[in-house]
């Protein structure tokens, strides 16, 4: 897939706005996992990711209603698997986040930046750079360190770690979709449809789950209807942003998600012991380094003479 440049001008700080936009959401982001944390003590994190995605796919309606008369198929698939990947690393975080406390959600569902790679490899059939692995072995040593110490010992993870894990995994397929179909759809009738998708589905789960709607209170209506706003505008900076930044490229800045959750999580007086701390600076290290690049090897002179 290629990717234009017109619009993807830099300026003289070196990031271009669409850098900008993106680096903004990962603050934005970390602030969330907190607010999501507390909420689930009020609320199923079903209902909770329904009502977010289902304000968030209205607002947005209603601010591109215009625009939403040239729907095409194509936009509707592709608003259609977006959106599942959505429901899936929403839910999946959200029902971790009842379990575990939001810094080390943060740290965890940073793995999907270096998933991203391998499944570029399995579904785009492009494969990861050398680096790429290391920054994968990395990270992965890095959560084994971010878990409880009894999991360490038996070499497994709580449900909450799990479902985190699993949501990082869905999240990266939202990436590499974004990518795949931002340069051919229109990013305002896209945003719709997927918010719309993830918050139907979310609340379709409900039953299966065996979670029942909450008594009503402020204190998940809040969050979720504020969070709603917020991921109007993020899915739709998302979809814009990516049609001039790659997958790759995205996944980099989105790394910083967990760094200012950490400071959101540390200003709320949360903690995290040695091991953690080290285990969560491995999962940086891994996504940095991920996307690094080694210099291609130089062929000999003498090689080079010898074919001509």
């Amino acid at each position: 897939m290629t990717h234009t440049t017109s619009s993807h001008t830099r300026p003289r700080s070196g990031l271009s706005r669409q850098e900008l936009i993106l680096i903004g959401i990962t603050v934005l982001w970390g602030g969330t996992f907190l607010i999501i944390h507390n909420s689930m003590q009020h609320t199923g994190p079903l209902f909770f990711v329904g009502v977010r995605f289902i304000t968030a796919g209205l607002m947005s309606a209603m601010l591109f209603r215009k625009a939403l008369a040239g729907l095409t198929r194509h936009e509707l698939k592709a608003g259609l698997c977006i959106g599942v990947s959505v429901f899936m690393g929403y839910s999946l975080q959200t029902l971790g986040l009842k379990t575990i406390p939001s810094t080390q959600s943060a740290f965890i569902t940073a793995l999907y930046v270096p998933i991203v790679p391998l499944l570029q490899w399995g579904v785009l059939k492009r494969r990861p750079h050398a680096m790429s692995w290391v920054g994968i072995a990395l990270a992965f040593i890095g959560l084994i360190l971010l878990t409880d110490p009894k999991a360490v010992a038996t070499i497994g993870f709580s449900v909450g770690e799990i479902a985190t894990l699993l949501g990082a995994l869905s999240i990266a397929a939202e990436v590499i979709l974004i990518s795949r179909f931002a340069i051919s759809v229109d990013s305002r009738r896209i945003t719709v449809v997927q918010l719309m998708v993830a918050g139907v589905l979310a609340l379709l789960a409900m039953p299966v789950a065996g979670e029942h709607v909450p008594a009503f209170s402020w204190d998940w209506a809040g969050p979720a209807i504020g969070l709603g706003a917020m991921s109007a505008i993020i899915q739709f900076a998302m979809n814009w942003a990516q049609k001039t930044i790659s997958a790759t490229r995205a996944t980099v800045i989105y790394a910083g998600e967990p760094v200012w959750a950490g400071v959101f999580g540390r200003m709320a007086g949360e903690y995290l012991p040695l091991q953690a701390l080290v285990g969560a600076g491995l999962i940086l290290v891994g996504v940095l380094a991920s996307e690094l690049r080694l210099p291609a090897r130089r062929k000999p002179e003498g090689a080079a003479s010898a074919k001509s």
